[in-house]
């Protein structure tokens, strides 16, 4: 059999999965193809890549096709802080003002789009834009930025005194549900799980693996981080605290809220139900 390509976020948040494959810790035999979570998307559904850390609507939008892998996710319990709406003007104060949003994801996108219309009552112009804060803000009111751009544009907008305001949208989500935030989950082609079941089995068990190495690592994965990106040390150990990879009910029960709101703001079709491999219904 071919290596098992696999799909890796370009961002930090994928790191504490990804930390153990890339120092080659674990027998992983797979091939890593590495994108924006955009990129991931268009080559999962276009069968170029068999598993992949993908947006979560995007698995509410093409669940026919795909199988989640179990107790990983990308996640939040409240600020997430890669996820952030910068904006000249209050949120409240967008009604019909231009907002650019950035092309590099898709769940992110949606959950301002539901934040604007059931939080908010704003109804602005979105349009999507390359994630260049200064560019978006010199033609719009309003930018959404995730991941590592997000953070670098945080840090630019603080220590150069912007007229901006900062909106974490994880943050805003919990204020407006109560309720965890899921951003990703690791899907993998649903004829793959059928075709080869042991291997199916063996990367779920492994990437489990790679979560558990990379979260006894922090202090690794933080210079690792700061490497990568240049952000201050003090941020990068605050955002390992924050981001999580757990998939429990309490994450499903979140992920399920996102959506129901989702439906009703006509991004998906209809609601759908959570196939994890290993359980009954997958």
């Amino acid at each position: 059999m071919r290596k098992l390509l696999l799909g890796q976020v370009n961002y930090l948040n994928c790191l504490p999965v990804y930390h153990a494959i890339e120092e080659d810790l674990l027998p992983l035999e797979v091939e890593l193809i590495r994108g924006t979570p955009a990129q991931l998307n268009q080559m999962f559904l276009a069968n170029k890549i068999d598993l992949a850390p993908l947006s979560s609507i995007e698995y509410a939008r093409h669940s026919e096709k795909a199988i989640i892998l179990p107790d990983l996710s990308i996640s939040a319990d409240g600020r997430v802080a890669s996820i952030l709406f910068f904006s000249k003007l209050p949120v409240t104060e967008l009604e019909e003002k231009k907002v650019l949003v950035t092309t590099a994801s898709a769940t992110s996108v949606a959950l301002l789009q539901i934040l604007l219309e059931h939080y908010y009552h704003v109804q602005a112009e979105i349009q999507p834009a390359s994630p260049d804060l200064p560019a978006m803000l010199a033609l719009a009111e309003g930018a959404l930025l995730i991941g590592d751009d997000a953070m670098r544009a945080h840090q630019q907008v603080k220590n150069e005194g912007w007229p901006v305001i900062v909106t974490d949208l994880g943050e805003v989500w919990k204020e407006f549900t109560g309720e965890k935030m899921v951003y990703a989950l690791w899907l993998i082609q649903k004829d793959f799980t059928l075709s080869f079941p042991e291997e199916t089995e063996n990367i779920a068990r492994l990437l489990c693996a790679a979560k558990k190495i990379g979260w006894a690592n922090v202090p690794t994965l933080v210079v690792k981080a700061q490497q990568r990106t240049g952000l201050p040390l003090p941020v990068l150990e605050d955002y390992f605290t924050i981001i999580k990879h757990e998939f429990g009910p309490d994450y499903r029960r979140a992920l399920l809220t996102f959506y129901d709101y989702a439906y009703k703001s006509g991004l998906i079709k209809e609601r759908v139900k959570l196939d994890v491999w290993g359980e009954e219904n997958a």
